[in-house]
């Protein structure tokens, strides 16, 4: 069964492969947006991208105006890298009204398997000890999977705002 784990260089390139398979599309929880397949394939330039990834989730690192503090982790089943899962620490107004406190993706060839499921299962105790007592999740309003596996994990429907569905999931 799949786990939540800090991203790695030892992935890289099932990483690759995953990220091949959105085929250019926004992988939610993946972080990286500055950086292109074509650069990820040096394995320095991979070392650098996990270094990032980690460094996130430490409040003294450097970000990007409109980035909050964020704890990146990979959904790994034995050394294939399923998805991605993003924990922020905390709600900016892009989080309140669009984001979230986590967001996640599964690539394509392992959906429908509940492993995004299992990964917001697995993430919430992770958010209490980030001490987030309640969690925000958001969906977009046609996407069913995503809706039904927020529901799945206790997600209380609060309100849709430009489009994304707004739950909130008790992490105690």
């Amino acid at each position: 069964m799949a786990t939540l784990m800090t991203p790695n260089v030892i992935f890289q390139s099932s990483w690759l492969e995953s990220a091949v398979e959105f085929g250019g599309a926004h992988r939610d929880g993946g972080g990286g947006e500055d950086w292109s397949l074509a650069d990820l394939r040096d394995p320095l330039e991979f070392g650098q991208f996990v270094e990032e990834l980690v460094a996130a989730a430490l409040p003294e690192s450097p970000r990007k105006p409109g980035y909050v503090t964020c704890t990146y982790l990979w959904i790994v089943e034995g050394d294939v890298v399923l998805g991605s899962l993003a924990i922020r620490h905390e709600l900016n107004d892009f989080g309140l009204n669009v984001g979230g406190h986590i967001g996640y993706s599964v690539r394509p060839s392992a959906r429908q398997r509940g492993h995004a499921s299992k990964a917001l299962n697995d993430a919430l105790p992770i958010a209490r000890e980030l001490g987030i007592s309640r969690v925000l999740l958001t969906c977009d309003e046609d996407n069913t999977g995503s809706r039904a596996t927020i529901e799945k994990n206790g997600g209380i429907y609060e309100d849709s705002r430009n489009g994304k569905r707004r739950y909130w999931i008790n992490t105690h």
